[in-house]
């Protein structure tokens, strides 16, 4: 195995735009190598969360919505941005399950954490697992949100991944740590 690459170091960094949700950065670093010079672009945003929620006879509850992106209707886990410094990711996968489909749960735990595209990214995505869940009441969108709530026995989402229906890269990522948390 070869040895791991050093770090580059970073000698000034300035802000390119600022677009409501995301900032750009503009960085120079040098190749520790060469110690020739670069401009790279980081994208900082909060983070994520994704709430892989789960009914007492095993359904798992998505949301449809449509995504202005790719202008198509999407099959999704709930979640959203976590984006308040006193909030944990369990507690903020908790609220966007709660905002976006009504359900509440019993336990809930992290069970995984990645980063979207660390090429150009900063923030990672937190996985959840809340188990138990059952509607409670109203929903509370935010003034973007048009949503609908739906349920499917877990056992058709890999057949679903498989097919087309959920397409998400980021949900496919939280279900695969899902899968192989369930499975360990």
């Amino acid at each position: 195995m070869s040895p791991e690459p050093p770090h580059w170091p970073l000698h000034s960094r300035k802000k390119a735009g600022d677009y409501r949700i995301f900032e750009v950065h503009e960085e120079e670093c040098s190749s520790p190598v060469t110690r020739q010079k670069h401009n790279f672009f980081v994208i900082e945003c909060a983070s994520w969360v994704n709430a892989i929620a789960l009914t007492p006879d095993k359904q798992i509850v998505l949301v449809r919505q449509y995504r202005h992106g790719i202008k198509e209707v999407t099959l999704e886990l709930p979640g959203g941005v976590h984006d308040h410094a006193d909030e944990t990711p369990v507690e903020a996968a908790v609220r966007e399950l709660r905002e976006e489909t009504g359900y509440i749960g019993g336990m809930a735990r992290e069970i995984g954490k990645f980063h979207p595209n660390p090429a150009v990214q900063q923030n990672a995505v937190y996985c959840v697992l809340v188990e138990d869940c059952v509607p409670s009441g109203a929903t509370a969108f935010d003034e973007t949100e048009d949503i609908s709530t739906a349920l499917y026995p877990l056992a058709d989402i890999p057949q679903m991944i498989h097919s087309g229906k959920i397409t998400h890269a980021l949900n496919i990522a939280a279900l695969y740590h899902y899968l192989h948390w369930r499975g360990r």
